[in-house]
């Protein structure tokens, strides 16, 4: 019996000797590739971790020099932001509040030029979203409407749709269009969901312009 069980010992043994003889390296080499590839693709893991905590402590330079009034300091930290951290969401959001501070400031000019920054680089439809309305507002103040209206009429996430509509209402409404204004904020009002507290100043700027909406506050019937 042992040398029954020997002998297909052997047997099996040759087997293998045969098919990893044949198939041996071809099995390393796949094995190397997916060892490389997990490495690799832990150490883009750590990249990515660590850039966005650096991103996040340059960021907060920004936020905190806001805040503190130092904008000198902003500018300087949002530069790094620019130059290191592009395409981060930190990047986004400082480039965001140091925006905001430059409109307070009524320095419209550096304002457009981080909301800018923005809508060509950053990486996530949300703030580049919110950074066209901002700026569209900005373009609105400057009185540069037909720019304003442009930038409106470009491609929004779903969600940011009935913000755009609504401000591309207004832009129209500045340019002595009602009629268009009227489409722009029916659009908006069927955009906006109705639980959303937003849509009721649409339907005070419809009924403005004389139009009913079936649940606004205020309808033309009781003006």
């Amino acid at each position: 019996m042992a040398t029954h069980l020997d002998l297909e010992e052997q047997e099996q043994l040759e087997q293998i000797k045969h098919f990893w003889n044949k198939w041996g390296t071809p099995i390393t080499a796949v094995a190397v590739v997916v060892m490389a590839g997990f490495a690799g693709w832990n150490g883009w893991q750590y990249w990515q971790q660590r850039q966005a905590l650096q991103a996040s402590a340059v960021a907060d330079v920004v936020v905190a020099a806001v805040a503190s009034g130092d904008q000198a300091r902003a500018l300087q930290a949002f530069d790094t932001v620019k130059a290191d951290y592009k395409g981060t969401l930190q990047a986004d959001h400082a480039a965001l509040v140091l925006a905001q501070s430059e409109v307070d400031a009524n320095k419209l000019a550096e304002a457009k030029s981080a909301l800018q920054w923005v809508v060509d680089n950053s990486k996530d439809e949300g703030y580049q979203a919110t950074a066209k309305l901002r700026l569209a507002a900005v373009l609105m103040q400057e009185k540069d409407l037909d720019a304003a209206a442009a930038l409106l009429r470009t491609s929004f996430p779903a969600e940011f749709k009935g913000l755009a509509a609504d401000r591309l209402g207004d832009v129209l409404q500045l340019q002595g269009k009602p009629q268009e204004a009227t489409a722009a904020y029916q659009e908006a009002w069927k955009l906006l969901a109705p639980q959303v507290d937003y849509r009721a100043l649409v339907g005070f700027k419809l009924n403005a312009l004389g139009q009913a909406t079936s649940d606004s506050v205020i309808s033309t019937e009781t003006k």
